[in-house]
């Protein structure tokens, strides 16, 4: 597999290369640039199958950089900051290495790659994340402003609509996102998550307590005590669901 090394700091280039001696079998190093701008011509000059990126860059991050690729090859971080996790997983890196690098570590991000090379990601048969509807055994990864989540949905309580946001409800987090409430419930799995109303998508699992409501519709209570009404005509449903 072609590689190419991306830091700015040359000492840190030339002990990953001395690293990944260990594995020239699998990995020959055909390139090495000092920053984001020579890594897009190099990429481009040099068509590698995996880049070794520092986020952390003068004038263009690391992040900055896959912007600017039309097609990225896979990507290993190497860096010394632990806190661009989540946005590493945005760009479906295969790893996240932290300075400086551990052999036994990297020896294992190596075998990842092995098994990602023997694997047919891309396989027609596969169910792929974007192909169906997600359940409560998912992540799902959420931007507000500055800050990122990544909370399994079977922690987020409900969803509440905000006009043209959606304010997502879990642990003792309530990001918001771009997204309408409709489009969001064509994405989630109908066995764990209920429209209640026009602004509420609950979580099923989190319901402590229904009662009767005005006008025929019901009253839930959820875990954290929150309290929603379910219109006349989604407790018709309701009840259709999950009656025996």
């Amino acid at each position: 597999m072609k590689a190419i090394i991306i830091d700015d700091e040359r000492l840190a280039r030339q002990e990953l290369k001395l690293l990944l001696e260990a594995h020239k079998d699998t990995i020959t190093i055909i390139g090495e640039a000092t920053n984001g701008k020579e890594g897009i011509q190099l990429i481009k000059e040099l068509n590698p199958d995996l880049i070794f990126l520092d986020i952390q860059m003068p004038e263009m991050s690391g992040f900055e950089m896959l912007k600017n690729l039309e097609e990225i090859p896979k990507v290993i971080f190497v860096t010394a900051y632990d806190d661009h996790a989540i946005e590493a997983f945005k760009v479906d890196a295969l790893d996240y290495l932290l300075k400086p690098v551990e052999p036994e570590l990297l020896k294992g991000t190596i075998e990842k790659l092995e098994n990602s090379q023997e694997e047919d990601f891309y396989s027609p048969d596969e169910n792929h994340r974007t192909e169906r509807k997600l359940t409560i055994s998912d992540h799902i990864f959420l931007k507000d402003g500055e800050k990122c989540f990544f909370p399994k949905l079977q922690d987020v309580r409900y969803f509440e609509s905000q006009g043209n946001y959606v304010r997502v409800f879990f642990n003792d987090e309530r990001p918001m996102i771009l997204r309408s409430l409709n489009a969001l419930q064509e994405r989630l799995s109908t066995e764990d998550f209920f429209r209640a109303n026009r602004k509420y998508l609950i979580n099923i699992h989190h319901i402590e307590s229904i009662e009767n409501w005005f006008n025929g519709g019901l009253k839930v209570k959820l875990s954290d005590e929150k309290e929603i009404e379910v219109s006349r005509r989604q407790t018709i449903r309701f009840k259709d669901i999950m009656m025996l």
